[in-house]
C-alpha cells in the first residue's frame, strides 16, 4: 500500500507542477487581453467625442448658412453656388475614379495581342528626262509607283522584353509585281539596369538624323541624295544595337552597335564560309536636347560608321555606285568604309499654340571616306586610293495650320568614289495633312548635277499619298 501510494506520488507531480504551469500561463494572457481591450475601450471613447464633436461643428455650420443675411439675396446667392458647384465636381470626379478602377480590374479576350497596323504609300510623279538620263530605277514621263505597303506587329513578349516585325512590299519597275521582304524584325529589352536598352535583330541602326526613318515619316517625298549615295537608302542592319542613357541630368543618349551589314541597298558582307570581325560593320551615334526657351528646342548629334573589310565580291556585283563604276578608265573596289555625321534640328513650338504653328530647321552633313583597290582597264592593280566625299541635306518646314504645313529642301552630294561629281538639288513641298491616318504631299524637285557627273538636269513633281490602318507605332516623323 505504501508503495502504491509513493509510486503515484512520483507519477503525479510531474503532471500537477504542468498543470499549475499551464494554468498560470492562461491567467498571464487573459490578464494580457483584458489590458488590450481596456485600451481598445480607451481609443473608441477618444474616437467618439471627436466624432461628437465634429457632428456639433457642422450643425452649428448649418445654422450660422441658414440665418438671413443683410447683404442682398443675389449676393448670397453667388457665395453659396459656387459651394454647391464644387460638391458636384467632387461627387463626378469619384464617381470617374470608380470607373477607371473598375475597367482596370477588366481583363479583354484581346489583351494579349499584338498591334498591326498597315500602311500605304502611292507616288504620282512626272519627270523630264529617262531613267537612262537620271540613273533612276523608275522611268521618266508619267509614273505611278506603290512605294511601299507596309505591314507591322508589335507586343510585349514578357516582362523584361518586347518585340515587332516589319513586312514591306513594293512594286518592281520592270514587272510590276511586288516583292515582301522582311524590313525589320527585332527584340527590344525593357528592363535591364543601369538605363540600358538592347536591340537584336534586322532593325534600322540608329546613324544620323534620317537614316533610320521609314520613307513614309520623312518630311518630305524622297531620302536625301547624300543618305542614298554614302548609306544606301534606310540604314538597316542585322545584329546588335545597345543604346544608353546617361545617368545625367541632362538628356544625353549613347549608342553603339554592330552587324553584318549596313545600308539597305548594301548586301552582307563576306558571304561565304567564314567571316572575320573585320567583315563587320560598327556604328555609333551620341546626341542630346537643348530647351533654349520655353518655346525653341536644340536637338545635335553625331555618328559613325565604320567597316574595316568590305567584301570585293559584293563591289564587283555594282556595290560600289552602279552609276559611276569607272573612273578616268580605271575601276574602283571599296575594301575599307568609313563614314561620319553632324547633324542638328531647331524648332520653334509655341506653347500656346503648337497644333497650329511651327518651324523646323533640320540639317545634316555626311562626310565619306572610303578606301579602294584600284584596276585599269586590262586589269591591272594600281595603288589603292582614298575617297573622301561630302554630302548634305537641310530643310525648313514651317506649319501654318493644323492640316497643312510647307518647307523647302536643299541638297548637295559628291559622289562616293569620284568627289568631281557633284549633284544639287532644290524641293519646295507642301503638305496636307488630314488627319494623323491620311496625309498627302505635293513636291517640285529640280537635280542639276555638275559636267563631270555627264547627267542632264532633271525637273520632276510628286504627288504622294500615305495612309494608315490600325495601330502604327512610329507615325509620322516631323523632324
Amino acid at each position: 500500500m505504501k508503495k502504491g501510494i509513493m509510486l503515484f506520488i512520483i507519477l503525479g507531480l510531474p503532471a500537477l507542477s504542468g498543470y499549475a504551469f499551464a494554468e498560470s500561463e492562461i491567467e498571464s494572457r487573459i490578464r494580457t487581453l483584458e489590458e488590450a481591450l481596456k485600451k481598445q475601450e480607451e481609443t473608441i471613447k477618444t474616437q467618439q467625442i471627436m466624432i461628437n464633436e465634429l457632428k456639433e461643428q457642422n450643425k452649428k455650420n448649418e445654422v450660422k448658412q441658414m440665418q438671413p443675411s443683410s447683404k442682398p439675396e443675389g449676393v448670397a446667392a453667388e457665395k453659396t453656388a459656387p459651394a454647391g458647384e464644387m460638391r458636384q465636381q467632387v461627387q463626378e470626379l469619384k464617381e470617374k475614379v470608380e470607373q477607371v478602377a473598375e475597367a482596370q480590374k477588366r481583363t479583354f479576350p484581346g489583351i494579349f495581342n499584338p498591334s498591326i497596323g498597315l500602311v500605304g504609300e502611292t507616288i504620282f510623279s512626272y519627270r523630264s528626262k529617262g531613267s537612262t538620263e537620271t540613273g533612276s530605277d523608275r522611268p521618266g514621263g508619267f509614273d505611278v509607283f506603290q512605294r511601299s505597303v507596309e505591314l507591322n506587329a508589335a507586343a510585349a513578349v514578357d516582362p523584361f522584353a518586347k518585340a515587332y516585325v516589319v513586312l514591306n512590299a513594293s512594286a518592281d519597275p520592270v514587272t510590276g509585281e511586288a516583292t515582301l521582304n522582311v524590313e525589320e524584325a527585332a527584340l527590344q529589352t525593357t528592363s535591364l539596369p543601369w538605363n540600358l536598352e538592347l536591340k537584336a535583330g534586322r532593325f534600322f541602326g540608329e546613324f544620323g538624323r534620317l537614316g533610320y526613318i521609314h520613307d513614309h515619316e520623312l518630311p518630305f517625298v524622297n531620302r536625301p541624295l547624300a543618305l542614298a549615295q554614302y548609306i544606301g537608302g534606310e540604314s538597316r542592319t542585322d545584329g546588335l544595337q545597345l543604346n544608353w542613357l546617361l545617368p545625367v541630368n541632362h538628356y544625353v543618349s549613347l549608342t553603339v552597335g554592330v552587324g553584318d551589314q549596313f545600308g539597305g541597298d548594301n548586301p552582307p558582307n563576306f558571304v561565304g564560309d567564314f567571316r572575320n570581325g573585320s567583315g563587320l560593320n560598327y556604328w555609333g551615334r551620341l546626341s542630346t536636347y537643348f530647351d533654349l526657351t520655353p518655346n525653341i528646342s536644340l536637338e545635335p548629334g553625331i555618328s559613325g560608321l565604320w567597316n574595316p573589310s568590305t567584301d570585293a565580291q559584293w563591289a564587283a556585283g555594282g556595290g560600289v555606285n552602279p552609276l559611276f563604276p569607272i573612273v578616268a578608265g580605271n575601276t574602283f573596289t571599296e575594301r575599307e568604309r568609313r563614314l561620319w555625321g553632324a547633324d542638328l534640328v531647331l524648332s520653334y513650338k509655341p506653347l500656346r499654340n503648337n497644333q497650329f504653328q511651327s518651324l523646323t530647321w533640320g540639317t545634316e552633313v555626311l562626310f565619306s571616306d572610303n578606301r579602294y583597290d584600284v584596276t585599269d582597264s586590262m586589269h591591272n592593280a594600281l595603288p589603292g586610293q582614298s575617297v573622301g566625299s561630302v554630302g548634305l541635306y537641310s530643310y525648313l518646314t514651317y506649319k501654318f495650320h493644323r492640316e497643312w504645313s510647307a518647307g523647302f529642301l536643299f541638297e548637295y552630294v559628291e559622289n562616293e568614289v569620284n568627289n568631281q561629281d557633284k549633284t544639287f538639288a532644290y524641293s519646295p513641298y507642301i503638305t496636307w495633312a488630314l488627319s494623323h491616318w491620311n496625309q498627302l504631299r505635293l513636291q517640285y524637285t529640280y537635280t542639276d548635277p555638275n559636267a563631270a557627273s555627264g547627267r542632264p538636269a532633271d525637273n520632276a513633281v510628286y504627288l504622294q499619298w500615305a495612309w494608315i490602318i490600325g495601330s502604327h507605332s512610329h507615325g509620322w516623323q516631323q523632324r
